[in-house]
């Protein structure tokens, strides 16, 4: 991780009312003259973290991270079981940034996303091209539900240990199904009890999946943390991340113009779907960045030079208007 840049704080927050009761927590820093960037974080529901500011050449990038609905310091917070999230879609996500980038006076920006947020940085991309001067993204994937279902049920024969487990955490006539429905259901069952055993049996599968990870993600040691989260991420997946199945795909034609890098783990379970390469192939403007030892993870060895090597290359092209 030492190709990160120096740590920074914040020069500026603050939350924006964005509708239907939700206010998203946001911070600037960096240049305030630099070039727009965007960070788009992953889950959904993982909410922004400092070491993302790191990717980015402080004097060079106006960097904007956020969180998105109902996760981090976003409110109100899925945490909480009184929390609705029909009002958490990917339109919404969506219509956010775009209420962002405008009360920011942002013209166009640079899209940096990994996993969830790569999802959602391609969509907006696609419907808002003349907003995007760049994109960066890592562990790279697209929303269709072959994803969430390698993720729920394909990787069990990889990891059938830690698959049973997963499994037999839902009621045995669900077994079966979609995994991640059963789990939605769970999270949203009236006994706290339930929800919490519910919550971290999903984070322990989404442990034993990542395949570099060499010790616990502290993230999920919060209760917090872990409740918002996985009622989030169940909530998307099980829904086909409220997106029409293949969009992102079929309409990749529409970043044509737009530079691009995605960097890639070679150990990356999602290389099992080919999405990646898929994605080059539909955007000739989009260039691949293979790190061979690297899982999922913009952490892992290897990622961070690259993504650093990204956006240092990106800096040198100023971006119309701030």
């Amino acid at each position: 991780m030492s190709a990160l840049h120096p740590e920074i704080e914040p020069y500026d927050h603050g939350m924006l009312d964005v509708g239907d009761g939700n206010h998203l927590s946001w911070e600037v820093c960096g240049n305030p003259d630099g070039k727009p960037a965007v960070v788009l974080h992953g889950g959904p529901g993982s909410g922004r973290t400092p070491g993302a500011r790191r990717f980015f050449v402080p004097a060079a990038y106006r960097i904007v991270l956020f969180d998105q609905r109902n996760c981090g310091r976003s409110t109100p917070h899925a945490a909480d079981p009184a929390t609705d999230l029909s009002a958490n879609t990917t339109d919404h996500l969506l219509a956010d940034i775009e209420l962002l980038r405008e009360h920011l006076g942002v013209a166009r920006w640079l899209v940096f996303g990994g996993s969830w947020g790569s999802v959602l940085g391609l969509r907006y991309a696609e419907l808002h091209p003349e907003r995007v001067s760049e994109l960066v993204l890592s562990g790279v994937a697209t929303g269709r539900r072959a994803e969430s279902d390698l993720l729920t049920r394909g990787l069990g024969r990889y990891f059938p240990q830690a698959w049973a487990r997963f499994r037999a955490g839902v009621p045995e006539a669900e077994r079966d199904g979609d995994l991640s429905a059963a789990y939605d259901r769970l999270l949203r069952d009236p006994d706290p009890a339930v929800r919490e055993r519910a919550a971290r049996d999903w984070c322990d599968w989404e442990e034993a999946i990542d395949v570099t990870d060499d010790g616990a993600n502290p993230r999920y040691g919060s209760a917090r943390f872990r409740m918002a989260f996985t009622r989030i991420v169940a909530h998307y997946w099980s829904r086909g991340h409220f997106l029409e199945e293949g969009v992102v795909l079929r309409d990749a034609g529409a970043l044509a113009g737009i530079p691009g890098v995605i960097v890639q783990g070679g150990l990356d379970p999602g290389n099992l779907l080919g999405t990646a390469w898929q994605l080059t192939r539909a955007w000739p403007d989009g260039e691949l960045r293979i790190v061979d030892e690297a899982g999922h993870s913009a952490g892992d060895p290897g990622m961070a030079e690259a993504l650093v090597a990204a956006t240092d290359r990106f800096a040198v092209t100023r971006a119309v208007g701030r």
